[in-house]
């Protein structure tokens, strides 16, 4: 184990869903795949163009700063951050800089620094010898960044706090947060020390993925250990970036610090005076504010009894999350009845799902009705999974599905005893070890009722008939 103390502090950047960008008309579509069509003048940075800020960006930062429980600014200001790129157009974009939108907070345990507005730069494709092509289209959308305080000590909890973030994002409706798609974007600063004063930072930019985020922490934790403990130097403070293919950092450039930037504030846009926005008020804010996912887990476990684990899921997932509480709703609040739910959603429906986003033909109506029917006898395990199937697969209501297709359990006392004097004049061995004391292969016997009867016959009166037959 390795005697280095592991800190950790975050910077996510999340694109905000609105429908023009940051400070023009230009449209807001992570979706468009043509390139450079969502552009204008302003964007571009053509000269004479002035900035206009997003209300509706501005206020999804306040209601994230609500949702962590941090403080809120009275007044703020943007700032120009100086430096060149092909993928800024302008020479500089437009952040915050002294006088973030939101200030501390605490999300998953991990306490948070800041949260601030920026805009958002162009992305770039390096086509090799032909050169390098920049896509304009993202310029300027509406960007929020969250740092974290150094409190991060394990890969693990880095990971977390992500998926965490992710999740109250899409929650609150202020970000899809789409990894795969840049919609989050997560840089890790990295140190290691053997006392509480930190070590040299380094940050890695690229991590797409969660696993990313994690593996990039633990590479990191090796490298600079073999450094240390090898006598190949110092860490060097730098930005590295996160090679997916070959699971490792690289080398990037030198770090900038603060100073580098020449931050000034935007002579183009107003200072805001927040308090003189009535629904960028506190009380608004949280009047507003959905379950969040912290309230929506404690809830699920307090009044239904789901499973922590399942909790989980019906968090993370908002269509299982609905199709489970649809069905409560629907067959009422009974225990028995809700664990069921719980069960065959987590359980068999995940299992057809297959990964995919969609519950199929499932409702919860339909659902409830398939969880009475199971209550009174009507289905049998087997029985009710084959009809959950088709009712992902076609729609439908499941007792005319059961009907449809023979699943409905047999409770007619004469044909189940028709079978079970057949199952037991097929295996005499078997009745004759059963006779002779070995009790358990009753099971086997129910087994073979329930096969003959193609799932429908219930397996407790089938027990019971073979126990009277094979004394």
């Amino acid at each position: 184990m390795s005697e280095y103390k592991l800190t950790v502090g975050l910077e996510v950047h999340a694109e905000l869903k609105t429908k023009t960008k940051m400070f023009c008309s230009s449209a807001n579509d992570p979706d468009e795949v043509r390139p450079n069509v969502n552009i204008c003048p302003v964007c571009m940075a053509h000269p004479g163009t002035l900035p206009v800020i997003n209300k509706k960006a501005v206020h999804h930062v306040l209601r994230v700063g609500t949702a962590l429980g941090s403080d809120l600014a009275d007044f703020t200001e943007f700032d120009r951050k100086n430096y060149f790129y092909p993928d800024i157009p302008k020479g500089y974009q437009i952040s915050q800089y002294k006088y973030p939108l939101v200030s501390n907070g605490i999300l998953n345990g991990v306490a948070i620094e800041r949260v601030h507005l920026e805009e958002d730069t162009a992305s770039s494709s390096h086509e090799g010898s032909e050169g390098s092509l920049v896509d304009f289209n993202r310029a300027g959308v509406p960007l929020m960044e969250l740092v974290t305080k150094p409190v991060i000590h394990t890969a693990e909890e880095a990971g977390a706090f992500a998926r965490e973030l992710q999740l109250l994002l899409r929650m609150l409706g202020v970000s899809d947060a789409n990894m795969e798609k840049g919609e989050m974007r997560v840089e890790a600063n990295i140190s290691i020390s053997k006392t509480d004063e930190l070590g040299t930072k380094v940050e890695v930019k690229n991590l797409n993925s969660f696993r990313s985020v994690e593996r990039a922490i633990a590479y990191e934790v090796e490298r600079m250990t073999k450094i240390l403990d090898g006598g190949q130097g110092e860490i060097v403070q730098e930005t590295r970036g996160w090679d997916e293919g070959a699971q490792k950092t690289f080398s990037q450039r030198k770090k900038e610090s603060a100073h580098d930037y020449r931050y000034f504030p935007d002579p183009d846009l107003p200072k805001l005076k927040l308090s003189e926005i009535p629904e960028f008020s506190s009380d608004v804010l949280r009047a507003t504010m959905p379950e969040l996912p912290w309230e929506k887990r404690v809830r699920l476990v307090r009044e239904y009894g789901v499973k922590p684990e399942n909790a989980e899921v019906f968090t993370a997932d908002k269509v299982l999350g609905g199709l489970f509480e649809d069905a409560v709703i629907a067959i009422g609040v009974d225990r028995p009845s809700i664990t069921l739910i719980e069960n065959y959603i987590t359980s068999d429906l995940v299992g057809l799902m297959k990964g995919s986003d969609s519950v199929g033909g499932v409702t919860g109506h339909t659902l409830s009705d398939l969880i009475n029917m199971i209550k009174a006898g009507d289905l049998s395990s087997r029985g009710a999974k084959d009809t959950l199937a088709l009712m992902y697969s076609e729609g439908g209501e499941p007792r005319e599905i059961a009907e449809k297709n023979g699943f409905i359990q047999k409770n007619d006392i004469e044909a189940l005893k028709k079978i079970v004097d057949e199952v037991i004049f097929a295996n005499p061995t078997v009745v004759a070890d059963y006779k002779s004391g070995k009790t358990a292969l009753l099971q086997f016997f129910v087994g073979q009722g329930m096969k003959a009867s193609k799932g429908s016959g219930n397996p407790g009166t089938l027990k019971s008939l073979f126990e009277e037959a094979l004394k």
